[in-house]
């Protein structure tokens, strides 16, 4: 059923495309798998209903479907209002600019490990030759190449993957196993680039430009001899890409699955003859969720974004021109480097398992987990002022609970434990398939100068958020007055590295502070928030504390924040209490936040308040676009010189 007063609303069943693709889940475009995935789609359709699992993803489904058409009717309003010849124009220049500066210098590769996981259990267990297989119980963490070719893939849960593939074979995994290989692996490609960047256990970025010159190599030559290095010496094998940049080695490194390389010509028709009918999928930073909202506005391939140009440029703030342009072009950030300490922003572990319900074995799986978070933190010398507990209930919804402390976390199991116990012992009893923990508001205890014992620094420095040297710039288009603009990212050398404005992990987590105030966060790529499915429309901005779903009767006012340095007295709240209780600033403490690292005078209850706020832009943001007539989007174009896509010569600005 259309959804009254929207326009091109599909029809939000369990029989639609969109809601068989979603349960398809996110790994669709795995290396291996069939390439007609209707009769897969349908099975797993088939075994999931009823279930939780296809519950939670039909609810998702229906929320996005309502999302997407409410972005639609602003489209037509803007569209019916605005200049699309000057909206053409402007978009036009935007791309002869960009490629002016295309940059072809580079030789970029990206490695990507064979099906990593089940590569090294097959080395291990060799009677896994020729057997479908997967790794990880309950949760499929990869599968075999013969597994895929029936749909198994990873993400996917067990009961579906076994009705696809009745024959699976179901292995354990050995994560201290492929950590070890892995180490193993990277340190070989660092002979070909020692500032290569991993970008997970399995793959990476290298930049072997001097490699080549150095040792008068052609890239194709050096990239096989570097997988031959590989194979010769873990018996494990790797394919790659090789372009001018990390966005299209990237999908390069997935045409020659398994065990091979592409290359792509360096030249800009090459590159833009390559992009032309690539699907919009295929692009890292465009999910199912992006895909689904660029195909709601005809763009299903990278060629098809030039003729629907003036819509990405007057709706820039969901579409995110510069990074769709620059897609169409096939341009995209070439500079590799390590990940730097500072970048960091946070440090967990979780597990998944078996729904269960009994108290004591939930305690010990949450015991497991602080034990493994105690460990990483104590190897990789890391400390927190914030502990983050994350849970996923049988229904697939996740929540989370946090409590912040004035002083640095102990790297104790018994202080993790006894943390996450508090948080989680009051949300009993549930059913719960997940946990996790999460250590945030980070200290690097490397720094000799604050990880001295003796050290007065240590005990009297404030809470210091990790920032990241990424760049960034606001979403240009033309705002109502005070409105605050959102930031995207932007790569060390000022490329956007992801769509912006909408999140391609949908789970909703529910946080909870230790004052009982509910807050949602998204757990994607990006950072945003926005209410579950029983809670309001966005169509009218969501009121602080508003909460549907567990705990909901602890709901209680939000204090307002006392700006630093501040002499304001602000009021609180006491639950059940009916009355306001007054607190002077000397009764509040200095606190960062993570999201926009200001330094904010305030408890936790404050801290939560601006984190959720900080969150929140996005739904805020669309909330006030359905509320005003788009005016401010009738002329969406920065003025000249600012807020450009990429540009060298203002990379140190």
């Amino acid at each position: 059923m259309q959804i009254p007063g929207e326009k091109n609303a599909p029809e939000p069943s369990q029989d639609s495309a969109s809601f068989l693709r979603r349960l398809a889940g996110a790994s669709v475009t795995k290396a291996g798998l069939a390439k007609d995935q209707t009769e897969i789609n349908r099975i797993i359709a088939e075994a999931s209903k009823g279930s939780k699992f296809y519950e939670n993803e039909k609810r998702k489904d229906k929320e996005l479907t309502g999302r997407i058409s409410r972005i639609l009717k602003t489209r037509d309003e803007v569209l019916r209002e605005a200049d699309i010849a000057k909206a053409e124009h402007y978009a036009d220049a935007l791309i002869a600019k960009m490629e002016a500066e295309r940059d072809l210098t580079q030789i970029i590769v990206h490695v990507d490990m064979d099906a990593f996981y089940a590569s090294v259990e097959l080395l291990d267990d060799p009677t896994l030759i020729d057997k479908p297989f997967a790794v990880g119980h309950g949760v499929v963490s990869t599968a075999s190449y013969a597994a895929r070719k029936h749909g198994v893939r990873s993400g996917m849960a067990e009961f579906v993957a076994r009705k696809l593939c009745p024959q699976l074979v179901v292995v354990s995994a050995h994560y201290p196993r492929y950590s070890a290989l892995s180490k193993q692996i990277m340190d070989i490609f660092r002979r070909y680039d020692p500032t290569m960047c991993a970008a997970g256990c399995d793959e990476g970025y290298l930049n072997i430009t001097r490699y080549c010159e150095e040792h008068l190599i052609a890239a194709e030559e050096c990239v096989r001899e570097m997988r031959e290095t590989v194979h010769r010496e873990t018996k494990l094998t790797v394919s790659a890409g090789i372009a001018p940049n990390k966005m299209l080695a990237k999908i390069c490194s997935d045409k020659n699955k398994p065990n091979g390389q592409f290359m792509l010509e360096f030249t800009s028709a090459a590159v833009k003859a390559f992009m032309h009918d690539l699907s919009i999928r295929k692009i890292p930073g465009v999910g199912r969720v992006n895909e689904r909202l660029l195909e709601s506005i005809g763009i299903k391939t990278c060629g098809d974004i030039y003729a629907h140009r003036a819509t990405v440029a007057l709706m820039d703030r969901y579409f995110g021109m510069h990074f769709l342009l620059q897609t169409y072009l096939g341009i995209a950030s070439n500079v590799v480097e390590p990940g730097q300490r500072e970048e960091r922003k946070s440090i967990g572990a979780e597990r998944t398992f078996h729904a269960i319900g009994d108290k004591e074995l939930i305690l010990e799986k949450l015991e497991e987990v602080a034990a493994e978070l105690n460990d990483d933190m104590e190897s990789s010398g890391w400390t927190g002022k914030t502990v983050t507990l994350k849970y996923k209930l049988d229904t697939y919804q996740v929540f989370t609970r946090a409590k912040s402390f004035n002083r640095w976390i102990s790297t104790k199991k018994e202080d993790l434990f006894s943390v996450g116990k508090e948080l989680l012992l009051p949300e009993l009893p549930l059913r719960l398939r997940l946990i996790g923990l999460r250590v945030t508001k980070l200290k690097d205890l490397r720094d000799d100068a604050d990880s001295k014992p003796g050290s007065i620094k240590r005990f009297f420095e404030k809470a210091n958020v990790a920032s990241s040297p990424r760049k960034k710039r606001k979403v240009s288009h033309a705002p109502e007055e005070d409105e605050e603009l959102e930031e995207v990212r932007l790569t060390q050398d000022g490329f956007e590295d992801a769509m912006p404005g909408f999140y391609e992990n949908e789970e909703v987590e529910q946080s909870l502070d230790t004052d009982g105030l509910d807050h949602y966060t998204h757990q994607g790529k990006h950072k945003g928030s926005r209410p579950p499915t029983s809670a309001p429309s966005s169509s009218a901005a969501r009121s602080p504390g508003t909460l549907t779903g567990p705990s909901s009767s602890r709901a209680t006012s939000h204090p307002p924040i006392v700006a630093t340095g501040s002499a304001k007295r602000k009021r609180t709240h006491s639950p059940g209490s009916g009355e306001d209780n007054v607190m002077g600033a000397d009764n509040v403490r200095g606190q960062t936040c993570p999201i926009c690292s200001k330094v904010l005078e305030t408890d936790n209850r404050g801290l939560n308040e601006h984190i959720d706020f900080c969150l929140s832009k996005g739904a805020i943001r669309e909330a006030q676009v359905m509320s005003n007539n788009a005016k401010s989007l009738k002329q969406p174009f920065p003025a000249k010189g600012k807020s450009g896509s990429k540009m060298k010569n203002t990379k140190k600005k």
